[in-house]
């Protein structure tokens, strides 16, 4: 039997309160009071400000940079709200840490996405409501339900927005073959052809560039992927493109900017014109360039939100 609580009341740790605001808003709600500090010796301490009995609890925590301290926030208050006897407690997680690791790639590897996954569910989260998981297959890894939303329903409409006028020039890119089915999906809803970049991985964090399947010359391409770590992929497949390719202009898009390492000096190097990112990870001023523009998944998130707290089906959001 699905069970929600009395009420839906929207928590924040650290790593995105102003998302967890925008969709408090959207709700129509006030955040809930809570406080989430460190003790001198680093440990974490929660403090749940008012009563959640009988409440559905929706805890909005990205799992990004710090990573570990901010899955260790969200476990926390997880168990605090299971402790102050919440109806129902999901964990809002916009993007979701370790999900590159979910497969053992050599032997002797562990699988971090898995172990996160029996994690969250034994500090007492009967639900997860996340964007964009490196994997969806990662869904599997829970043995409680998971909706999984998507980011090209939010990245695509900006485009088709921006290039109304001009959809006969227009070319939408995977910088890579595990990108297909994204950029496919993209693609469809601007109405667009569909291009491969198609690249050799030589170790971690380091790509090169071998063959683009489709014709971009004389194109405005949009590059289309999930994340942006260090941005060696997305730069790569931007530089072919422009010289291999012959296009006119390239943009990109991802759900999630991770942005570490040397991200920002490629991208601000790169002959990208645009960078499109959903604000699932926060956006530190010192990574900010004028070529990023940044979307907003708050309205997104708050109508999966009303949607579970119904009992109402989730697809409405990406099947527009």
């Amino acid at each position: 039997m699905n069970i929600h609580g009395k009420d839906i009341k929207i928590f924040a740790a650290n790593s995105n309160p102003q998302v967890a605001k925008e969709i408090a808003a959207g709700l129509g709600l006030p955040l809930g009071k809570s406080e989430v500090v460190r003790f001198s010796d680093g440990e974490i301490s929660v403090s749940i400000k008012e009563s959640v009995r009988g409440s559905d609890v929706f805890v909005v925590q990205s799992t990004s940079t710090p990573v570990n301290d901010n899955i260790m926030e969200l476990l926390i208050m997880i168990d605090a709200f299971k402790r102050a006897s919440a109806g129902r407690i999901t964990a809002v997680i916009p993007y979701m840490g370790y999900a590159r690791q979910d497969r053992k790639a050599k032997a002797r590897d562990p699988i971090s996405a898995k172990l996160c996954a029996d994690i969250i569910t034994t500090a007492g989260a009967d639900r997860v409501l996340t964007m964009d998981l490196h994997c969806p297959q990662i869904q599997g890894f829970f043995n409680i339900p998971v909706d999984h939303l998507l980011g090209v329903p939010i990245l695509a409409p900006y485009f088709d927005s921006k290039f109304g006028s001009e959809k006969d020039d227009i070319m939408v890119v995977s910088p890579d073959l595990g990108s297909v089915t994204r950029a496919r999906n993209f693609a469809q809803r601007i109405d667009a052809p569909l291009a491969i970049v198609d690249k050799r991985r030589q170790k971690a964090n380091v790509s090169e560039v071998m063959n683009i399947i489709g014709d971009v010359r004389g194109k405005k391409v949009i590059l289309v992927d999930d994340m942006i770590d260090t941005a060696g992929t997305l730069c790569n497949a931007a530089k072919a493109i422009m010289e291999i390719g012959g296009a006119k202009e390239v943009y990109a898009c991802a759900t999630h900017g991770v942005l570490s390492g040397p991200a920002i000096s490629r991208i601000k190097d790169s002959c990208i014109k645009e960078l499109v990112l959903l604000d699932t990870i926060v956006l530190p001023e010192e990574k900010k360039l004028d070529k990023i523009k940044v979307l907003s998944v708050a309205p997104v998130f708050a109508q999966a939100i009303q949607r579970i707290y119904a009992d109402e089906p989730i697809s409405p959001l990406f099947n527009k």
